[in-house]
């Protein structure tokens, strides 16, 4: 089941994720969000919180 989150504007997001290769060769687990539910989609990892930018309604998970 995927995470999905209501924004202050009433907008629903779903939480995806993708591994990603960095420039020095190291992969990284990367976070982020949708209008659409995705193949991608996950639920939200242990001891990451939602944050919003309450200017746009922006979401970001952050570690908390």
């Amino acid at each position: 089941m995927a995470y999905k989150h209501t924004n202050s504007k009433g907008v629903t997001y779903y939480l995806n994720s993708k591994e990603v290769t960095l420039r020095g060769g190291k992969v990284q687990k990367i976070y982020y969000f949708s209008k659409d539910e995705r193949p991608e989609a996950t639920d939200l990892p242990e001891g990451f919180v939602v944050n919003e930018n309450p200017r746009n309604g922006f979401l970001t998970v952050k570690r908390g």
